[in-house]
């Protein structure tokens, strides 16, 4: 396909161009490998909803750049319609040029085709960027929208405050969503096995039950910059992508909570929604699918306890 052919080339460049990435991105050293990109796993059923994963991702280096053109070289193949960011989508400054260099720049061919962002706030960001228009959070720390079709809704939480009406809120629209997929995501990770920051326990002891109680399939975080596919936990599905344009090495401790992880390069996450199933497929800064897999979710909401 064209799409593969241009990660080829791609692949190609990244060989003469290492010592230029690395100026750029002097924090993240370039690929380890250039070797072509790893072929798309998802299936591309017929009405299924695709979208893609990013975390952590508004650095406006060199390295987030590579990355962000790597996810829209893949869009060829893959054609989601919409993106989710785990928070910190701007870090430091976010005065109207911060927005460019970190935002819009390095996502302009994918804005540029119509494809939406909707973000959650992270603890880098000012609660202000709920009223920048392309993250589309309407204004609001929190909310929740529908998925063009599919069957799925996505609850977007504010982490960094999780207080009572919130916590009320989304008890309320989980209930009354009526959706077959109910997908949240949010900043602070309630399981991780990082040795810098590790799972928010009291963040899960407030939430956990709601999102049991309601029977929420996926639960998307950030935070942590690595990739983390944890194991099931009461029913839940939790995967943490935090390295869209900050990356902490050699960070994942070991844990018997890891599914998979990854932490040696940036990275996102494409995922396919299709009746009752869920593929999802993970891609390194070199091309590289370091996860992939799906699982099938549960035919009746669990019961909390």
């Amino acid at each position: 396909m064209r799409a593969s052919a241009t990660r080829k080339a791609r692949a190609l460049v990244l060989l003469l161009a290492g010592a230029v990435a690395a100026a750029s991105a002097p924090s993240i050293a370039p690929p380890a490998s250039a070797a072509a990109s790893a072929p798309l796993s998802l299936p591309l059923k017929q009405g299924s909803l695709r979208f893609a994963v990013i975390g952590d991702s508004g650095t406006g280096t060199g390295a987030q750049n590579e990355l962000a053109r790597l996810l829209a070289e893949w869009r060829a193949d893959f054609p989601f319609e919409l993106v989710v960011m785990m928070g910190d989508n701007i870090y430091g400054r976010d005065d109207p040029r911060d927005y460019r260099q970190k935002f819009e720049e390095p996502y302009s061919t994918l804005l540029g085709a119509g494809v939406k962002f909707y973000a959650a706030l992270g603890n880098h960001d000012d609660p202000k960027q709920r009223f920048y228009k392309n993250f589309n959070m309407g204004g609001e720390r929190y909310y929740t929208f529908k998925a063009p079709h599919a069957g799925v809704r996505f609850f977007a939480l504010d982490s960094n405050y999780m207080d009572k009406p919130q916590l009320e809120w989304l008890e309320k629209e989980l209930q009354a969503s009526g959706a077959d997929w109910k997908v949240c995501f949010f900043h602070h990770p309630l399981y991780s096995s990082g040795k810098k920051h590790g799972p928010s326990e009291e963040l899960r002891t407030a939430l956990e039950p709601v999102l049991v109680k309601h029977g929420v399939d996926l639960v998307l975080q950030g935070h942590e910059h690595f990739y983390e596919r944890i194991e099931p936990q009461n029913g839940i599905h939790y995967f943490i992508s935090g390295a869209a344009g900050q990356l902490r090495r050699s960070n994942i401790a070991g844990s018997g909570i890891t599914a998979r992880g990854f932490d040696q390069d940036l990275h996102f996450m494409l995922v396919e929604i299709s009746g009752d199933e869920l593929y999802f497929q993970t891609v390194s800064r070199g091309g590289k699918t370091v996860d992939s897999g799906s699982f099938k979710r549960p035919p009746e909401p669990r019961k909390n306890g």
